[in-house]
């Protein structure tokens, strides 16, 4: 994975920042006792998922087309269809 740009897009990372986020409020009050706190911690974990899921629709996520793992896939069915 290291040979690959996996995640290193503006999408991923403003999702898995705000679902860190909304990981550790909910850790917070799970401790504190506190379910509603723990409940609205979850839904800014979701929100992240929908921010990163929207940022990636409006273009800033990487296209699946571009990754790597894809290109050496088709670079092999070429070959294979050629031989």
């Amino acid at each position: 994975m290291a040979g690959s740009s996996h995640g290193h897009t503006p999408a991923a990372w403003t999702g898995v920042i705000i679902a860190f986020i909304g990981f550790c409020i909910a850790g917070m009050f799970m401790v504190a006792a506190q379910p509603w706190g723990f409940w609205a911690g979850l839904a800014v974990v979701l929100l992240g998922g929908v921010v990163g899921y929207v940022m990636r629709m409006m273009g800033l996520g990487q296209p699946k087309e571009n990754h790597p793992v894809h290109q050496v896939t088709d670079d092999r069915a070429q070959a294979g269809a050629k031989g």
